[in-house]
């Protein structure tokens, strides 16, 4: 069986004073599939729309495309199905997208992820992306701030795994940023001279 990486979450409930005494009903097999189903529509209610069309999108999984411009590795893979990313797959992701330069591995949101499929699936694209950065160790982020010519960020989220560079050939450059900012899921940043758009999982903002 595939290992599977899945967000927990928790739930409680609020004391009353005087309350009378509060007694569980039996847990039937019908009750228990009842609660499960309630508790997964309100999980679901409670994801914005992107996410929500993203992880009911495509039963067979949600797959990427990618090929990496500066070692001309390309990776096509499902990454996730329903709510469980694929560890086998995110362990891949993670090589593929490592900091070219120092060989450094690092550990990527997979929501980000989540945002890359659902901007394909919104363009309707076929080509794989072109992805130009991926993460970026401290190291990188800082020898790039000094001799990059600027646009390389103080506290990159590229070095958190939240962050990547990429563009879709035969998809207009301002046609990629307009479907990731459609999503309000994050930071999007156009980038024309050099031929990318900026994707992260941050606070929801636009340059």
């Amino acid at each position: 069986m595939t290992a599977c990486w899945r967000k927990p979450c928790s739930s409680g409930r609020v004391a009353v004073p005087n309350e009378p005494p509060y007694m569980t009903p039996p847990q039937t097999p019908a009750r228990r599939r009842f609660l499960f189903q309630g508790a997964s529509l309100l999980a679901a209610a409670s994801l914005p729309a992107w996410a929500r069309a993203s992880s009911s999108s495509s039963a067979g999984g949600r797959q990427l495309d990618l090929l990496n411009t500066h070692t001309h590795e390309r990776l096509d893979l499902v990454y996730a199905v329903g709510g469980d990313y694929l560890d086998p797959s995110l362990s891949r992701l993670n090589r593929f997208l490592r900091d070219h330069y120092t060989g450094q591995v690092g550990s990527m949101d997979p929501v980000l992820f989540d945002q890359l499929h659902q901007v394909r699936t919104l363009l309707g694209a076929r080509m794989p992306y072109e992805v130009i950065s991926g993460y970026r160790c401290p190291e990188t982020n800082g020898r790039l701030r000094q001799t990059g010519g600027g646009g390389v960020a103080k506290k990159s989220l590229h070095m958190e795994g939240r962050a990547i560079d990429v563009r879709l050939p035969g998809v207009p450059l301002a046609e990629l940023r307009d479907a990731a900012l459609s999503l309000q899921a994050g930071g999007v940043g156009f980038y024309p001279e050099s031929q990318f758009v900026h994707i992260d999982t941050g606070r929801v903002r636009r340059w």
